[in-house]
């Protein structure tokens, strides 16, 4: 009784009293007490369980969400959101004026799996319970002008486009991979592994772009520098505001 009484007033320690443990609650609640009234507690800073009541942590297996570095996950997962959405309208504005030529299909395909990440980003930024950026009306212009743009200098200016980008979207997915093993990769696992799948299909997308004449366009050079310093100007951005 003694011990029970120690465990009620800790202030370590959060009581819910009844008949057992909160609704959803994870393993790792201990029993305090006996008779008509029983006291369950558990560890302060624990997260709410879908019941309600007092919050719960899980007892093993993964670092929870809490332990993540928010800052971290806003700043990446903010930019990567604007990005995915910034390269969507980039093959919308694309197919608009090349949809129907020769190349047509590839372009559908590679923004197919743009949609797929978007689509992911769009979860996770749920999940984590982050803001978009405040940009997205403006990237959802220019994107569009820009890939609509190259696409009216023909199939190679499309392409030019798409290696210009990628490579930037790449190198972008890269820097954030290794911040996140320098965080701590088992807290960050699930997102690693999205962000290297995601580098992956950008890198097959610049590489498909090399093996359609991109670098055949009319001042490739210049179009490809010109792109990309606006590339690094929108991730600028997009990670701040």
């Amino acid at each position: 009784m003694a011990a029970a009484a120690a465990l009620r007033r800790s202030p370590l320690l959060r009581r819910r009293a009844g008949p057992g443990p909160p609704p959803g609650a994870a393993s790792g609640w201990e029993r305090v007490g006996g008779g008509a009234r029983v006291t369950f507690v558990c560890p302060t800073g624990a997260r709410a369980g879908p019941g309600g009541g007092a919050p719960l942590r899980p007892s093993s297996g993964g670092a929870a969400r809490g332990d993540i570095s928010k800052p971290v996950i806003d700043r990446i997962l903010r930019v990567d959101h604007a990005g995915e959405f910034g390269a969507n309208r980039i093959y919308a504005g694309q197919m608009a004026v090349l949809g129907r030529s020769s190349v047509g299909p590839l372009i559908q395909q590679m923004w197919n799996q743009e949609k797929d990440h978007l689509k992911k980003f769009n979860e996770l930024m749920v999940a984590y319970r982050v803001r978009p950026t405040v940009l997205l009306p403006f990237w959802n212009v220019a994107g569009f002008v820009l890939g609509a743009g190259s696409a009216l200098l023909g199939k190679k200016g499309a392409m030019a486009c798409t290696v210009a980008v990628e490579e930037s979207i790449s190198e972008h997915y890269n820097n954030q991979i290794r911040t996140l093993i320098e965080e701590d990769p088992e807290k960050y696992k699930e997102l690693l592994q999205v962000i290297k799948q995601f580098r992956d299909d950008e890198q097959e997308h610049h590489d498909i772009g090399l093996e359609h004449d991109a670098e055949a366009a009319p001042a490739y050079s210049v179009l490809k520098t010109a792109i990309q310093l606006g590339c690094k100007a929108a991730i600028f951005l997009s990670e701040r505001i």
